[in-house]
């Protein structure tokens, strides 16, 4: 099953909007066949491993199939993979965990059950579960897992006053976020970062067969059509009641773009998640300036911070998140860590909400 899991990690970038995958197949012993999810509308982990097996001539009749997600039992663009195990003749299916999509949830090892096979579920469920953390957010609730990165100065500072902040952190840990980035279905930024500093927000650091949608949150469609974030029209920017001929100007460039007011006449964060879940987008990483951040974290939008922490002092300066100050400790946004590690010289944190900030 660790086989299996660093298999469906080779899919980490490509499999949105499908989960991450990965497939052993042993038979006395011998692993005879691997697979793992390939993009969408291709090949599943099973099928890939029944393929792989094939190719080296071996038959797969009798032989145990490792999966670390439960077979799918449903024709989508792909015939269901518990059939197709069924067919070859495999007898025993062992799977770390159950699929959450509702259209299988169960069925697929139900099938495999009813057709004789030996299954058993629950092996390395929760390294499982951390590799697809995303779809089965998207499965569960409907809206995407959302991660905030955030890189600062150990006091807490991510810019300096005058908007300078490249670079607080150094090349390695730099090139971890955009590991992080290149995971995700798409980045999210503010127009206030845009207006600042023009990024891109591609990945660039490690290899990666594709980009992320770039998402921008801009309530007034204040962006310029020439921002860098807009480059290549794989973009989406969310306003709040939008002028009409700018909307027009920027879907003209291919970009798309949401309307989603709330009754302040800002963008309606909770609700720009649900849109995310209904495009079927699995994981969100957001990289923006400290008000949107607070906004997202007030708003019980965010699920995860990534934190990189540099070895430095910078005294007044923009803090990480626009958050309100409370009379009670009893209020605070609870958190749990969940990774301390070195990335060279800065520190990454990763840490959970577990409870909300109270409003």
């Amino acid at each position: 099953m660790r086989r299996a899991l660093a298999l469906a990690e080779r899919a980490m970038f490509t499999t949105t909007p499908n989960p991450r995958v990965g497939c052993v197949i042993v038979q006395d012993g011998r692993v005879i066949g691997e697979g793992f999810t390939q993009p969408a509308g291709h090949d599943h982990a099973e099928v890939q491993a029944m393929k792989d097996a094939r190719s080296r001539g071996e038959s797969v009749r009798g032989a145990t199939a490792y999966v670390t997600l439960e077979p799918c039992s449903h024709y989508g663009r792909t015939p269901p993979c518990a059939k197709g195990l069924i067919e070859a003749g495999v007898k025993r299916v062992i799977a770390a965990m159950e699929d959450p999509n509702p259209l299988v949830a169960g069925r697929g090892l139900g099938m495999l059950r009813e057709a004789g096979i030996e299954v058993r579920c629950g092996l390395l469920e929760q390294e499982a579960r951390e590799m697809n953390i995303g779809f089965i957010a998207r499965m569960t609730r409907g809206t995407p897992w959302v991660r905030m990165k955030v890189a600062a100065s150990l006091d807490g500072k991510t810019a300096l006053n005058n908007g300078v902040s490249q670079w607080l952190t150094g090349p390695a840990a730099r090139a971890d976020g955009h590991a992080w980035r290149a995971r995700a279905c798409a980045i999210l930024t503010g127009i206030g970062t845009v207006r600042e500093d023009d990024p891109a927000l591609t990945v660039r650091e490690v290899q990666t067969p594709r980009q992320p949608l770039r998402i921008v949150v801009d309530s007034r469609l204040e962006i310029s059509p020439t921002a860098r974030v807009l480059a290549d029209g794989n973009a989406l920017v969310v306003c709040a009641n939008g002028d009409p001929d700018r909307v027009s100007r920027l879907r003209d460039l291919g970009v798309g773009v949401l309307d989603l007011p709330n009754a302040n006449g800002k963008v309606d964060l909770p609700a720009l998640l649900r849109a995310l879940g209904e495009r079927q987008l699995n994981e969100i990483h957001v990289e923006a300036g400290y008000k949107l951040n607070g906004s997202m974290l007030r708003e019980g939008c965010v699920d995860e911070l990534l934190t990189y922490i540099a070895p430095c002092i910078v005294g007044e300066a923009q803090g990480m998140f626009n958050l309100p100050a409370l009379t009670s400790l009893d209020d605070k946004l609870a958190l749990e860590f969940t990774d301390v590690r070195m990335i060279e010289s800065d520190l990454r944190v990763m840490a959970r909400v577990v409870a909300r900030m109270k409003q």
